[in-house]
C-alpha cells in the first residue's frame, strides 16, 4: 500500500470513512438550505435584479447614458469584462494544471472552482453584447455568407477573436465540469427518495455505473479534456490583450501584455476561488474537506502570481523610460500622478503590496486574514484593468481632446448586477450539485486521511 510521507499534513480530517464521505458531500444537496444560503442567495438576487433594469435601460435607451464620452469610449464595461475573463481562469487552470501533475489538494476545491469558471465567463460575456449598444445588430459580426454580398460588415474586428476564444473556453471547461460530475450525479441518483429528483439526477448521470471500464474511459476523458484546457487558458487572455496591443495608444502598445494578463488572470482566480471557498466551508459546513491545508496552498499562489504582477508592473515603468518616447513616458507618470493617481496606488496596494503578507505562515494560515485579502485582490485587480484601460486613453495625443470619465448609476449598477447574477449562479450550482468530488477524495483517503496517517505513523514507530 502507496502512504505520502508524513511529513505532509492530512487533507482530510477526522476519523473518516468512505460512507461519510458519501452523507457529508450530499448533505447540501439532499437537506433543506441552511438560513445563512437563504440571506446570501437574497442579497445576490436584489443585486442581480438591479442589473437587469440597468442593462434593459441601456438597450432601451443607448449607450448614451453610461459614463462615455468622445475620449473616453471604452470605460467600466471593457474593464469589467477583462476583470470577468481574468476570474474565470483559475478554475480550469486548478483543475486541468493541477491533475495533470497529480496534485492531491486539488480534489476538494476543483469542484467549486471550475463551477466559478464558467459563472465569470457567463458574465464577461454580457458586456461586448450590451457594448454593441444595439444588441439585435449582434448577428453583423457574424461570418454569413451571401447576406451583405460579399461584404461581412464587422467580422475583421479584433473584438471577434475575443468571441471565438471565450465561446471555445467556456464550451471545453463547462464539458470538463460536467464529465467530472458525472460519478457525483450517479451518487445521488441512487440516494433520492424522491422520484422526481430520482430521475433528474438518472438523466444527468448517463448511465453511470460506476464498472471498472467506466472509472477507465473517465480517467482518460478526463486527461484529455483537462490537455486541451490548459493551452486555452494561456491563449484567452492572450487574446484578450491583444485588443489593447494591437492599438497605438501609449500605455497599450506593449508587448508585455499577453503574460502579464494571464499571470494577473491566475492571481484574481485564485483569490475568487479562496473567497467562494471560505463561504462554501463554513455555510455547509465542510471544514474536514476544505481545511487549513488548502487555504495555505492556494495563498501561496496568490503570493506567487502577485510578485510575478508586481515584475509586470514595474517592467512596464522601466520599458516606458527605456524607449525614450515622451508619449509612452507621459501615459505612465500620468498614471502615477494626474487625475487618476488614487486609482493606481490603490492597484500598486491592493496587487503587490497586500499579498507579500502570505510569506508569513501565521498569516497564510488566518481565514479571516485570508478571507479579507481574497476580497483586495480581486478589487485592485478591478482597479488595474480600469488604470490600463481609462489612463491610457483620458489623455492620449491631443491635449484639446482631453477628458475625465466618471460612471453613471448605469454603469455601477450593470457592475454590481453580474456581481449579484454570479452568486446567484453559484450558489443555486452548491445547492444542486455537490460542491467536492466525492468519487475523487475517496482516492486518497487511505494515504492522506488523517485517521490512516497517524495509525501508519503509529506502526511505523513499533
Amino acid at each position: 500500500m502507496h502512504y505520502e510521507s508524513p511529513v505532509r499534513n492530512p487533507l482530510i480530517l477526522g476519523d473518516k470513512s468512505y460512507t461519510d464521505i458519501t452523507n457529508d458531500i450530499a448533505k447540501p444537496v439532499e437537506s433543506k438550505a441552511p438560513r445563512s444560503w437563504w440571506i446570501a442567495f437574497s442579497i445576490a438576487f436584489i443585486m442581480f435584479l438591479w442589473g437587469v433594469g440597468c442593462i434593459a435601460y441601456t438597450i432601451g435607451t443607448g449607450i448614451g447614458v453610461w459614463g462615455l464620452n468622445k475620449t473616453v469610449d471604452w470605460a467600466w464595461d471593457i474593464t469589467n469584462f477583462v476583470w470577468w475573463v481574468g476570474i474565470g481562469h483559475a478554475g480550469t487552470l486548478i483543475s486541468a494544471v493541477l491533475l495533470l501533475f497529480r496534485q492531491k489538494w486539488r480534489m476538494a476545491i476543483n469542484r467549486s472552482a471550475e463551477a466559478m469558471t464558467i459563472f465569470s465567463v457567463i458574465q464577461a460575456g454580457l458586456f461586448p453584447l450590451i457594448h454593441m449598444g444595439r444588441i439585435w445588430m449582434a448577428y453583423w459580426v457574424m461570418p454569413i455568407p451571401n447576406q451583405y454580398g460579399s461584404l461581412w460588415v464587422n467580422f475583421n474586428s479584433p473584438l471577434l477573436w475575443d468571441v471565438f476564444a471565450i465561446s471555445t473556453y467556456l464550451t471545453v471547461s463547462t464539458v470538463f465540469w460536467y464529465v467530472g460530475l458525472i460519478p457525483d450525479f450517479a451518487m445521488i441518483r441512487d440516494r433520492a427518495i424522491n422520484p422526481v429528483q430520482k430521475h433528474v439526477y438518472k438523466i444527468l448521470s448517463f448511465g453511470w455505473g460506476g464498472q471498472a471500464k467506466h472509472w477507465q474511459r473517465f480517467e482518460e476523458v478526463s486527461l484529455v479534456l483537462a490537455g486541451l484546457a490548459t493551452p486555452l487558458v494561456l491563449s484567452v487572455h492572450t487574446i484578450v490583450s491583444f485588443d489593447f496591443a494591437t492599438s497605438v495608444i501609449p500605455g497599450w502598445h506593449t508587448t508585455i501584455f499577453p503574460p502579464y494578463f494571464v499571470a494577473g488572470a491566475i492571481f484574481s482566480g485564485f483569490a475568487m476561488v479562496q473567497t467562494l471557498l471560505l463561504i462554501v466551508r463554513k455555510i455547509f459546513k465542510m471544514e474536514d474537506y476544505i481545511n487549513i491545508e488548502h487555504i495555505e496552498m492556494m495563498n501561496i499562489v496568490i503570493m506567487v502570481t502577485g510578485s510575478i504582477v508586481g515584475v509586470a508592473y514595474i517592467t512596464e515603468l522601466v520599458i516606458a523610460w527605456y524607449s525614450g518616447v515622451e508619449y509612452e513616458q507621459y501615459a505612465f507618470l500620468n498614471r502615477a500622478t494626474g487625475p487618476y493617481w488614487w486609482a493606481y496606488w490603490s492597484m500598486m496596494t491592493c496587487n503587490v503590496f497586500s499579498p507579500q503578507f502570505m510569506w508569513s505562515k501565521k498569516l497564510r494560515t488566518n481565514l479571516v486574514f485570508t478571507f479579507v485579502i481574497s476580497i483586495v485582490v480581486n478589487i485592485g485587480m478591478w482597479f488595474e484593468r480600469f488604470v490600463i484601460i481609462v489612463t491610457s486613453i483620458h489623455r492620449d495625443y491631443l491635449p484639446s481632446s482631453w477628458s475625465m470619465f466618471s460612471p453613471t448609476f448605469v454603469d455601477i449598477g450593470i457592475y454590481v448586477g453580474t456581481i449579484g447574477f454570479f452568486f446567484v449562479l453559484f450558489l443555486l450550482y452548491a445547492r444542486t450539485f455537490p460542491v467536492i468530488a466525492q468519487a475523487e477524495l475517496k482516492t486518497i483517503l487511505k494515504s492522506s486521511g488523517e485517521n490512516f496517517k497517524k495509525h501508519h505513523n503509529d506502526h511505523g514507530a513499533h
